[in-house]
């Protein structure tokens, strides 16, 4: 079990990240973190590991506890025993074997002498049955890291498992493992991720936002369903805010005009009647009073209403309007665009596949590209595009223009702003006014405009390319995704497939993400 009691935490110099969370994780039960990117959802992650301390509350935790985090550079220079903090008991195995009585190793093992043998059991079931205890975790792939924590698992066999984006890097292959890994195992889980599959065979979904946390019970298929119907829900309160500000406005108007009639006719009585100056002064000054206390009370009632619907409108999902309406591509559906004859690729003196590729892309398909890890997807992409050269066999390409998005969105300038940035896309001249209204719709505030792209985040590096797709009067032909939504929160995946599904050229993707695939429509596969 883990309890977390009014934790709050924030950046040196900055906001609180979030404030006064309380939660408690029961055991048995699985859990999924969730919220858009910046919430905080992997720093909560952390202090339940004890990664990080927060500002303020407390941590109870009852159960022994197993982490795996997101980024693994702290581990490199470590070997994968230590990485699974097991060098310390497969040390103290080897000495008691070795003949060794000294009473500190058996305290070590702690009548752990299976460990070895668990150790291996639990790296075959991740495809690393080649893999040394000893061996230093620098060369290891993405992949293939994030499969040795979760090896951790099994060697370790705690009763409370954290993990943090475990699918990312992960081959399809890898991702089935994991989710009949969770589906199987009796420890409570918490997990951060953007894998539907995965989401769903949580329990419960705790959504981080600004506000606090609120607590879903059920995987996320049923939590989107809940905010979709309060998402409908908010939309009828808006629109009945929107009326009540219309009647008010109508009402602060109308109420104004007839004190403005009665005035009138008061004064010309007053005229009439001869009512001294002094005294038309004065009743004057009563009614431009009472005028103004008018103005006032329907000012601020207005006021009210107004920020009422603004603070509905802020609760409003983004995905909508910024959605990227693409302009239909110029080349005629089925034109060949890629011939590829007998190609593969040696990066040393072996091929890469094991046989060569024949391959024919048309204007118009819808393409994955699926393999494990370091069967050579990114390298296909590559030879596609005529950034390397096939070692064997030719690529035949025809005139056709291509828009590359890898995960890391490498072709956005990291030194320029983000203004700077959208404005390259404006080849149609748009006013700079209008340029700056499309950033809006993207989320990219007037303060925003001057930052460097380079401090952005993966979610907001996605809008930045989308927003300048939006300004752009361009569409290419072709679109190639290069696992797209990795490092991507659920609001922005949304995003993503909101934009690609409805355009009409050629795509390219790889990804391992089957609900991703199938909302965008894929109608073909290359397996490597």
């Amino acid at each position: 079990m883990i309890l977390l009691h009014y934790i709050s935490y924030g950046f040196p110099g900055g906001d609180l990240l979030f404030n006064h969370i309380s939660l408690t994780i029961q055991p048995h039960t699985k859990s999924a973190l969730t919220g858009s990117n910046g919430m905080g959802k992997s720093t909560l992650l952390k202090i339940m590991a004890g990664e990080i301390q927060p500002l303020e509350g407390s941590i109870t935790i009852k159960d022994d506890l197993y982490y795996v985090p997101q980024m693994f550079g702290n581990f490199n220079n470590k070997t994968v025993a230590e990485c699974l903090k097991i060098d310390k008991k497969l040390d103290a195995l080897q000495k008691i074997t070795e003949g060794e009585i000294d009473e500190e190793y058996f305290e070590t093992l702690n009548d752990d002498w299976d460990i070895e043998e668990r150790s291996q059991n639990a790296l075959y079931y991740w495809g690393l049955e080649n893999l040394k205890l000893n061996q230093k975790l620098e060369n290891l792939s993405g992949g293939e890291k994030t499969k040795v924590f979760l090896a951790g698992i099994q060697i370790n066999q705690p009763e409370i498992i954290l993990m943090d984006e475990p699918t990312n890097h992960m081959d399809l292959k890898g991702r089935k493992l994991l989710y009949d890994l969770i589906e199987k195992t009796d420890a409570a889980v918490v997990m951060v991720s953007h894998d539907r599959a995965l989401l769903n065979l949580a329990d419960t979904i705790f959504e981080l936002s600004s506000q606090g946390i609120d607590t879903y019970g059920g995987n996320y298929d049923f939590y989107a369903e809940q905010k979709a119907i309060e998402q409908e829900a908010l939309q009828n309160d808006i629109h009945a805010k929107e009326r009540a500000l219309k009647k008010a406005k109508e009402k602060e108007r109308e109420t104004l005009e007839r004190k403005q009639k009665l005035d009138a006719r008061g004064k010309q009585k007053q005229e009439k009647s001869g009512v001294a100056r002094i005294m038309m002064n004065t009743l004057r000054n009563n009614a431009e009073k009472n005028t103004s206390k008018l103005k006032n009370i329907h000012a601020e009632k207005i006021s009210g209403i107004s920020g009422d619907l603004r603070n509905l409108r802020t609760s409003v999902k983004n995905a909508d309007q910024m959605k990227v309406i693409f302009n239909d591509s110029n080349l005629h559906s089925g034109k060949i665009l890629i011939t590829a004859e007998e190609i593969n690729y040696q990066y040393t003196s072996e091929n890469l596949w094991k046989e060569s590729l024949n391959l024919e892309i048309l204007s118009g398909d819808r393409i994955s590209v699926k393999g494990s890890n370091g069967s050579g997807k990114t390298t296909l992409i590559k030879l596609l595009m005529e950034n390397l050269q096939p070692t064997t066999g030719k690529i035949i390409r025809s005139d056709f223009t291509t828009l590359y998005i890898d995960q890391e969105y490498s072709m956005i300038n990291k030194e320029i702003s983000v203004e700077d940035f959208v404005q390259q896309f404006n080849e149609g001249a748009l006013p700079e006014s209008e340029v700056k209204t499309i950033l809006s719709r993207f989320l990219f505030r007037k303060e925003t405009w001057d930052k460097k792209c380079g401090a952005l985040s993966g979610g907001e590096r996605l809008r930045l390319l989308l927003c300048g797709l939006s300004v752009s009067n361009t569409t290419p032909d072709m679109i190639i995704l290069d696992e797209p939504t990795n490092n991507l929160d659920l609001q922005n995946v949304e995003i993503l497939t909101e934009s690609v599904k409805d355009y009409h050229g050629t795509l390219i993707v790889i990804s391992h993400d089957e609900i991703f695939l199938e909302e965008i429509g894929i109608e073909k596969e290359i397996t490597l």
